[in-house]
């Protein structure tokens, strides 16, 4: 399978806290883009000693051709889920990347170009399960990338997950999608198309 649009180098960390599902986010989105779309994907990860409340991160690189270097250090994207990862990686963002965050739990951005939402409270109220918040992060950005086609990445998501979470899952990430497009508008992700 061919990737549908071309890319020479892309990456992405997602950054947060143990506990909201930052690894596995990286992980069925990695899967997603090998496997759904065709992409060269690598995933790196990292969390605190303190596994829960400690510091975590978890890096995709993806691109049409061979990755020569499968960590990410110029960053296109920065998902950042508590304002310690903020501060943290941000620095890492390279000049027109964007910035996703938790709009409830990053209190101060360090810029004002950013995308957010309310993914806690959105996975809490919404969905009724907490832990599906990366689910919905998860939503969001299968709108906000142009290279990622929604459908693929929900037959992605489905394929991996336990039948008992399957449908409140799915319910989450159609959320986090319908949100994004209604709260970041159609040129959110812009800067990242090539055609």
């Amino acid at each position: 399978m061919k990737p549908q649009q071309e890319l020479e180098r892309f990456e992405i960390r997602f950054s947060g806290l143990g506990g909201q599902g930052i690894i596995t986010l990286g992980k069925i989105m990695g899967q997603g883009l090998a496997l759904g779309h065709g992409y060269n994907v690598t995933q790196t990860q990292s969390y605190g000693p303190e596994a829960r409340g400690g510091s975590s991160k978890c890096d995709l690189v993806i691109s049409s051709g061979p990755i020569s270097y499968p960590k990410a250090e110029n960053l296109d994207l920065l998902v950042a889920l508590s304002q310690e990862a903020c501060n943290s990686y941000y620095p890492y963002l390279k000049p027109g990347g964007v910035l996703v965050l938790e709009s409830d739990l990053v209190k101060q951005p360090p810029t004002n170009q950013f995308l957010g939402l309310p993914y806690t409270a959105l996975a809490k109220e919404k969905v009724g399960i907490l832990q599906a918040m990366n689910t919905v992060v998860l939503g969001s950005l299968s709108f906000l990338l142009p290279f990622v086609i929604q459908g693929t990445m929900r037959k992605s998501l489905e394929s991996i997950l336990p039948p008992k979470i399957k449908a409140i899952n799915t319910k989450a990430f159609n959320l986090g999608h319908r949100l994004a497009k209604k709260e970041w508008g159609e040129e959110a992700g812009d800067s990242w198309r090539t055609e």
